[in-house]
């Protein structure tokens, strides 16, 4: 990770899912400081409990034969969703210039997401990416991570 510089004022993004923590780098490149200073939580419950319905069936024409299809994965589409809504803050507020740089930590499935919707003003900031889930870790461990050589 020694690549990752959190300058002073840098944002970091951790988020999964359904939970995203704003940082900012209060301290400098040597001794930083993240503070906490927005959050943003969406409510994700599992597949079994937003879906009741059996998956539904195909019928291909006048054969007798019918295949199942996949069930719905509601969990993942809600990720999905969650994912866009980090990205739009995110655009928002690289459009009023609050950031210069952004370091980006996310499980591999939601950092893809966040790729895939991200607006170039946003893009072009990323200064790191780290693909973890660290959503549930303190403060002092992300900056560990994020400045360890």
């Amino acid at each position: 990770m020694s690549e990752i510089r959190l300058d002073h004022d840098a944002w970091v993004v951790v988020a999964d899912g359904e939970k995203a923590l704003f940082l900012r780098n209060e301290g400098d490149v040597r001794h930083p400081n993240l503070q906490v200073f927005r959050e943003m939580a969406e409510d994700n419950p599992p597949t079994r409990e937003q879906g009741v319905d059996q998956p539904g069936r195909f019928n291909s024409g006048a054969s007798p034969h019918r295949s199942a299809l996949e069930e719905t994965d509601w969990q993942r589409i809600g990720k999905e969703r969650f994912a866009k809504h980090v990205v739009e803050r995110l655009y928002k507020s690289a459009h009023r210039g609050d950031f210069d740089k952004i370091v980006i930590v996310a499980p591999p499935l939601v950092l893809g997401e966040m790729r895939k919707e991200m607006h170039k003003a946003v893009a072009d900031r990323v200064i790191g990416e780290v693909p973890k889930t660290l959503t549930n870790h303190t403060i002092e461990d992300i900056e560990k991570l994020l400045t360890e050589d």
